[in-house]
C-alpha cells in the first residue's frame, strides 16, 4: 500500500524544489534577443549576483550546469601547463581538478577524506614547500555535496596569506551560495562559481562565475581561453555577447524571480533559515543513529553542511530506505555517490524549503525505518520539532 499520492517531495541536493513563482515567471513568450526586456534582464541578474557572491568584482552568467561553471572559471585564468592544487574533501573538488587536467593543467591533489573537512594547516604546509610558486591556483569547494562536509574557506585563505603565496584562490559555491555565508571579497576569494539549481532556487541550466581584479589580470595572459567562456568577449557592449549568442531567456526569467525572492527574504535570513533546518535534520539523525544501523558521514558536528546531510547505512542497503521513501511515501532522497554509492543516502535542506517540507522528509525517513524494521533510535522527528521550536522562539 502506497501513501505517495499527492504532491511529491524532492529532498535531493540538486535539482531542488523550484518555487511556483519561479515556474510562473518562465511561462511567457520568448522575446527578441536584443529587446530592452532581455538586455535589462541580463544586466539585473549580473548586478544582483554581486550581492549574492558579496563582491564588487565582475560577474558572468552561462548557459551551463555547474561543470560548465568549472570550465569557465579555469579557462579564463589558467594557461596550459599551469599547476593547480586541489583540496580534496569528497567528490567535487577532485572533479574540478579532473576537468583542469583534461584542459591541460598539471594537477596535484592534496589528499583528504570523505569524513572531514580540508585541513588548513596541511594546505599551509604544502604551500610553504612551494618556494618557486609553481602552484598557480588552489581549488576547493565550500560544501561537498557528496560527502556533506563544509570547509572553512577563510581559514584556507589565511593559509595562503601566512606564506605569502600568490596562487589564485578559486572556490566552488554550488552547494553553499544562497545557503550559508559566502563573502567573496571579505574572504579574499579570487574566482567563485555557483549554479542555479540548489540554493539559488531555479531550474538547472545556468552557471555563474565571479572574478576579482587579480583574476581579471590573470585572464589577460591565460591561454586556456575559448570564445564561448571568454570573459573579455562577454564584457562586450553588444548585449548578445554577454551570452555569446542567444540568451537563455526563460532560465533568466526564472532566475530573476528566484533572486527577487532571496533578496526580499534577506540573504542573512536565508542563511539563518538553512542553519535552523539543517540543525533540525541533524537532531533527527542524532536520534536515529542510536540504533547503529545509520551514522553521520561527517562525525564532527561543526563540519556538517547546512545544505545537505549525508547518512551512512551499516548492515542495510541504502536503496532499501530510498526506494521505500520514494515509492511508498512520495519523498525522493539523494543517493550516495562516488565512494558512497550504495552505502549512504542524503537529505537535502537547501533552497526553497521550509519547516513542513523538511519535517515531512524526516517523517518519511522515520516511517521507512519503522516499516522496514531497520534499527534506529526513536523520536527523531520529535527531536527535529523541538530543535526548531527552540530555534524560532
Amino acid at each position: 500500500m502506497s501513501v505517495a499520492n499527492g504532491r511529491a517531495f524532492l529532498a535531493t541536493p540538486g535539482p531542488t524544489n523550484i518555487p511556483d513563482r519561479v515556474l510562473q515567471a518562465m511561462m511567457r513568450p520568448a522575446e527578441e534577443l536584443s529587446s530592452a526586456t532581455i538586455v535589462n534582464l541580463t544586466e539585473s541578474v549580473l548586478d544582483d549576483l554581486k550581492q549574492i557572491f558579496r563582491t564588487t568584482g565582475e560577474t558572468f552568467v552561462y548557459t551551463a550546469n555547474g561543470h560548465g561553471g568549472w570550465e569557465a572559471a579555469l579557462s579564463n585564468v589558467l594557461s596550459r601547463g599551469d599547476k593547480v592544487l586541489v583540496l580534496a574533501s569528497g567528490r567535487f573538488a577532485v572533479g574540478w581538478g579532473e576537468m583542469a587536467h583534461f584542459m591541460g593543467a598539471e594537477v596535484e591533489v592534496l589528499a583528504g577524506t570523505w569524513r572531514r573537512a580540508v585541513d588548513p594547516a596541511a594546505v599551509e604546509e604544502r604551500l610553504r614547500q612551494d618556494t618557486r610558486h609553481e602552484i598557480k591556483a588552489v581549488l576547493m569547494v565550500q560544501i561537498d555535496t557528496a560527502s556533506g562536509v563544509v570547509n572553512d574557506v577563510p581559514a584556507v585563505r589565511k593559509a595562503l596569506d601566512a606564506v605569502g603565496h600568490p596562487a589564485l584562490f578559486m572556490v566552488d559555491g554550488v552547494a553553499s551560495v544562497g545557503c550559508m555565508p559566502f563573502e567573496m571579497d571579505a574572504w579574499g576569494i579570487d574566482v567563485a562559481m555557483s549554479a542555479s539549481q540548489k540554493g539559488l532556487m531555479s531550474s538547472p541550466g545556468l552557471a555563474f562565475v565571479a572574478a576579482n581584479e587579480k583574476a581579471m589580470q590573470a585572464h589577460q595572459t591565460a591561454t586556456m581561453k575559448t570564445l564561448y567562456w571568454d570573459w573579455s568577449s562577454r564584457m562586450n557592449t553588444l548585449a548578445y555577447m554577454k551570452h555569446c549568442g542567444t540568451a537563455p531567456e526563460h532560465l533568466l526569467f526564472g532566475q530573476r524571480a528566484a533572486l527577487d525572492m532571496i533578496l526580499s527574504e534577506g540573504l542573512e535570513a536565508v542563511w539563518k533559515r538553512h542553519e535552523l533546518l539543517a540543525g533540525a535534520t541533524h537532531a533527527a539523525v542524532s536520534k536515529w543513529i542510536e540504533g547503529q544501523a545509520l551514522a553521520f558521514n561527517i562525525p564532527e558536528p561543526s563540519q556538517r553542511a547546512p545544505s545537505v546531510t549525508t547518512i551512512l547505512t551499516q548492515g542495510v542497503e541504502a536503496a532499501t530506505i530510498t526506494d521505500h521513501a520514494r515509492d511508498i511515501c512520495g519523498v525522493t532522497l539523494g543517493l550516495g555517490i562516488g565512494e558512497l554509492t550504495g552505502k549512504a543516502f542524503r537529505i537535502a535542506h537547501m533552497g526553497h524549503v521550509n519547516a513542513p517540507m523538511v519535517l515531512g522528509a524526516l517523517g518519511a525517513v522515520e516511517m521507512t525505518l519503522q516499516a522496514k524494521g531497520i534499527p534506529h533510535g526513536s523520536g527523531g522527528v520529535a527531536a527535529a520539532v523541538a530543535f526548531l521550536a527552540e530555534g524560532v522562539r
